[in-house]
C-alpha cells in the first residue's frame, strides 16, 4: 500500500475534523497522523528519528524537537508579547503600596540582575538573562520610580559599554551569542544621564540612612527627611543593602569607561573605582543576613542555590519572552548562576580588570609576552581579555602609541635609531607587523581558542621568515656581510631575521605549554611531548643566544675601542641569564623524556597502546601544525622513536639532567631578584628537578628488582613539568 491509499484509510476510518487555521483545498486535504506517530514511537529505538532520504547532518542540528523545552521555543512562553505581561500583573509600578515591601522587593530585582548579568557574562544570550526583566524592557513605564527607573537605566548603559567592547576587541566569535542585542532597548533616550540620576537617589538615600542613626536630639532636624520604609527597626539595614548596590553599580559603570580611555590614560582612575567596587561587594555580601533574615513570601532552599540575597523570588522577570528572539537557532536552557556565585565572578572580573590597569604598559614585547601569560593563569573571562586586547592594540599600534616596527626593532635588540628606518616600508616587514598585531591578539583569547591559533599561524611566521630572507638576499646581496662598513639596513634585515626565527620558537613552546593547561595529553604520551618540547627548547635558546649576542655586539661598536683584558674575555665567554632559564627547562625537558623513555622500555610502565589509534598517529595528532610548520626541521617521529629506543636507567644515571637543571636554577636566582614572577618559576623548576632527582635514584636502585614498584606522574609543583612519584604497592 503506497504513502496516499494509507493516508485516505486513514482519514475514512477516523474522519477528523479540520482544525488548522488553514482551510482544505482541492489539492490538500487533512488527516490525522496520530496513528501514524504511534506507530513509528512503538518502532523507534532511542536516539533513532523518521526522516527522508535528503536529511543530513546539518539538518538534524537545525531540527527542533517537539515539546522539548531546550528546542521548541513554542512550549516555554508563558506570555506572547511584553504588553501581555504587563497587562496580567507581571510587573506592577509601584511593586507595593506597603513600602517595606517595595524596598525587599527592588533589592530582589536589583540581585536577580546580578545573577543575571554574570550569567550573560558567562556565554549565555543577553535577551534570555539580563532582559528577561520586563522593567528594562519598557523604560517609559519605570519614570515614575525614582530608585528603579535610575537602576534599570545604569543596567543598560552598563550593558551598552559592555557589548561595545567585546564588539570592538572581536574576541566575541568565542562566544557569538554575547554581542547579540536583537533590536533590545540598549540605548535608551536619558540612559546617557544615568550616573546622575543614580547620584541623586543615593544623595537621597544616604540623608535616609543619617536620619534613622541620628541620635533622638537631632531627630526633630530631620523630621521632614522621608524615610525609605515605614518600619522604623528595618530603616538603617535596608538603607544600606541599597547603598552598597547602588554605589557598585556606579563605580562599575565608571571602571568601563576609564578603561576604554585611549592609550591607556584611564587606568589609574579606573583601579580606585576597582577598589571601591570590591568594597561595595563585600558590604553586598554582608547585606544577606538581613535580607533572608527580613525576607517575605517564600524562600529558595539553600544559600548556594540563592539566585537573590534574601532567598526571594524576585518580580517582574519572564526569560520566556524573549526567546523567540534569542537567536537565529532554538533557545538555549539557562540555568542562572545563583546570586553567591554571581558576586564570585564579579570579584574574580574586578581583580583579572585591576591586573590589567597594574600593567606598566612596557613598551619591551619580550616584558609585555611574559604579562600576557602570568595574567592567563587565572583563567580570566571573556569581558576581562576583551579589555586587554583594547589595550594592547589600537589604531594598529601597541597601546595606540608606539608603532609595531619601533615594537619589533627593540625586541630585535636594534639601536633606537634603527625604528626610523625606510626599511619599515618593505611589504614583508609591513606584513610581519600585522603578525605581531594578530599574536597579541591571539595571546588575549581564551586556552583553548588561543592554542588552536596559535598553531595556525605558526606557518605564517615561518613563511614571513622565508621572504625576508629572500627579500635581504636580493637586495643587498652586493654587501659584504663581514664588512667593517656594513650598511644599516643589512644589520637590521639581519637582525629581524633571528628575532622571527626566536619568536616563532617562542610561539610553539607556548602552543606545548597550552596542550598540558588544556589536559591535551595522557600519560602515555608524556614522553613525546617532553621529547618535542626539548626540541623546540634548544632552538629557542639558540636564537634567544644569538640575538643576545648580536645586541652585545651593536652595543660594542658604540663604545671605544680597547685591548681586550681577561675580565672582559670571561664577561663575553658567560651565558645570559635568560638563555640559562632556558637551559634549565631544556635540561628538565630532557631528563623527564629519558626517564620516561626508560620506565618504558625497562619496566613497561607509563605504556599505553591505544586500540584506535598507534603512537605514530597520536605523535602526528599532537604535532601536525608544528610539523607542518617546519618546527623544527628535520624532526620527526622517526627521530624521536631513534631519540628514545635506547634509553636504559644505568646511563641516564650517570648524567642526571636533573641535577643539572637544579645546579643552573640555583645559580640564576641572584638574577632574578627584582622579577618576582621569573622567580617564583625557577622556585618551581628547581622543585620538579629535586624531587625528580630522588625518584630516579630510587628507581635505579630498586626498580629493576621490585615488581611492586609504582610509579606515577604528578603535576604537584609546576603545571607543565611533572613530578615523578614512586610507590610500593
Amino acid at each position: 500500500m503506497d504513502w496516499e491509499s494509507t493516508e485516505k484509510a486513514s482519514m475514512d476510518r477516523h474522519a477528523p475534523q479540520p482544525t488548522s487555521s488553514i482551510p482544505a483545498t482541492e489539492n490538500t486535504v487533512w488527516a490525522d497522523a496520530s496513528p501514524l506517530l504511534e506507530a513509528a514511537c512503538r518502532e523507534l529505538r532511542d536516539g533513532e528519528l523518521v526522516h527522508g532520504e535528503n536529511f543530513n547532518l546539518f539538518a538534524a542540528m537545525s531540527a527542533l524537537e517537539i515539546m522539548d523545552p531546550k528546542m521548541d521555543s513554542g512550549i516555554i512562553s508563558r506570555y506572547c508579547s511584553v504588553d501581555e505581561a504587563i497587562e496580567d500583573g507581571a510587573a506592577p509600578i509601584p511593586i507595593s503600596f506597603d513600602k517595606t515591601v517595595d524596598v525587599q522587593c527592588i533589592i530582589d530585582i536589583v540581585d536577580y540582575l546580578l545573577a543575571c548579568e554574570a550569567t550573560w557574562h558567562k556565554g549565555h544570550s543577553l535577551a534570555q538573562t539580563v532582559f528577561s526583566c520586563i522593567y528594562l524592557l519598557r523604560p517609559d513605564r519605570t519614570a515614575s520610580h525614582a530608585l528603579l527607573d535610575s537602576y534599570c537605566k545604569v543596567i543598560r548603559a552598563t550593558c551598552k559599554a559592555v557589548v561595545s567592547v567585546v564588539s570592538d576587541a572581536r574576541t566575541h566569535e568565542e562566544e557569538d551569542l554575547f554581542t547579540m542585542a536583537y533590536g533590545l532597548p540598549l540605548n535608551e533616550h536619558g540612559d546617557d544621564k544615568c550616573l546622575s540620576l543614580l547620584n541623586a537617589v543615593e544623595e537621597n538615600i544616604s540623608r535616609q540612612l543619617r536620619a534613622c542613626k541620628a541620635p533622638s536630639s537631632k531627630r526633630k532636624v530631620l523630621e521632614d527627611i522621608e524615610p525609605l520604609q515605614a518600619n522604623i527597626d528595618l530603616e538603617e539595614g535596608y538603607c544600606k543593602a541599597l547603598l552598597c548596590r547602588i554605589r557598585f553599580r556606579k563605580h562599575f559603570l565608571h571602571v568601563l569607561t576609564c578603561m576604554k580611555r585611549p592609550q591607556g590614560r584611564g587606568m589609574e582612575l579606573a583601579r580606585k573605582h576597582i577598589a571601591a567596587c570590591i568594597s561595595e561587594l563585600e558590604s553586598i555580601y554582608k547585606s544577606a543576613e538581613f535580607l533572608a533574615s527580613n525576607a517575605c513570601g517564600t524562600c529558595e532552599d539553600g544559600m548556594e542555590d540563592r539566585t537573590t540575597a534574601s532567598g526571594h523570588q524576585p518580580i517582574g522577570f519572564d526569560s520566556s519572552l524573549n526567546s523567540r528572539i534569542s537567536a537565529p537557532t532554538p533557545p538555549r536552557s539557562i540555568k542562572l548562576l545563583s546570586w553567591k556565585k554571581a558576586t564570585e565572578y564579579f570579584e574574580k572580573l574586578l581583580h583579572d580588570l585591576d591586573f590589567i590597569c597594574s600593567y606598566s604598559l612596557d613598551p619591551s614585547l619580550e616584558v609585555l609576552l611574559r604579562f600576557l601569560v602570568q595574567f592567563q593563569k587565572s583563567q580570566p573571562d571573556l569581558v576581562a581579555r576583551a579589555h586587554l586586547q583594547l589595550l594592547l592594540v589600537q589604531d594598529g599600534k601597541l597601546y595606540g602609541r608606539d608603532p609595531i616596527f619601533a615594537v619589533i626593532t627593540r625586541a630585535a635588540g636594534l639601536p633606537e635609531v634603527a625604528k626610523n628606518h625606510d626599511i619599515q616600508k618593505n611589504e614583508y616587514i609591513i606584513q610581519l607587523g600585522q603578525l605581531v598585531i594578530n599574536m597579541l591578539k591571539i595571546l588575549c583569547t581564551n586556552a583553548a581558542w588561543q592554542r588552536r591559533k596559535l598553531g595556525k599561524i605558526l606557518q605564517d611566521w615561518r613563511v614571513i621568515y622565508v621572504q625576508l630572507e629572500l627579500a635581504f638576499t636580493k637586495e643587498y646581496r652586493e654587501v659584504s656581510n663581514t664588512s667593517d662598513d656594513e650598511s644599516i639596513s643589512v644589520r637590521i634585515f639581519k637582525q629581524i631575521l633571528v628575532w622571527v626565527e626566536e619568536q616563532t620558537y617562542w610561539i610553539a613552546h607556548r602552543f606545548l605549554m597550552l596542550g598540558f593547561e588544556l589536559d591535551l595529553y595522557a600519560p602515555g604520551e608524556y614522553c613525546m611531548v617532553y621529547w618535542y618540547f626539548y626540541v623546540i627548547l634548544i632552538k629557542l635558546a639558540e636564537k634567544t643566544h644569538l640575538k643576545m649576542s648580536a645586541t652585545d655586539g651593536t652595543a660594542k661598536r658604540k663604545g671605544k675601542k680597547r685591548k681586550d683584558s681577561p675580565k672582559d674575555l670571561a664577561r663575553e665567554s658567560r651565558i645570559p641569564h635568560a638563555v640559562l632559564f632556558l637551559q634549565c627547562q631544556i635540561c628538565l625537558a630532557e631528563g623527564l623524556t629519558l626517564l620516561l623513555a626508560a620506565l618504558r622500555n625497562e619496566l613497561k610502565i607509563l605504556h599505553s597502546p591505544s586500540p584506535f589509534n598507534s603512537e605514530h598517529e597520536r605523535f602526528i595528532q599532537h604535532f601536525e601544525l608544528l610539523q607542518k610548520a617546519c618546527i623544527p626541521d628535520h624532526v620527526s617521529y622517526p627521530s624521536f622513536k631513534e631519540s628514545t629506543a635506547y634509553a636504559r636507567f644505568s646511563t641516564i644515571v650517570m648524567y642526571n639532567y636533573f641535577k643539572d637543571a637544579q645546579k643552573i636554577a640555583k645559580e640564576i636566582k641572584s638574577s632574578f631578584s627584582n622579577d618576582p614572577d621569573r622567580l617564583a618559576e625557577l622556585r618551581r623548576l628547581e622543585l620538579v628537578a629535586e624531587h625528580n632527582s630522588v625518584a630516579l635514584n630510587v628507581i635505579c636502585k630498586v626498580g629493576a628488582l621490585d615488581p611492586s614498584l609504582k610509579v606515577s606522574l604528578e603535576f604537584i609543583h609546576h603545571p607543565c613539568f611533572a613530578t615523578a612519584v614512586v610507590k610500593r604497592s
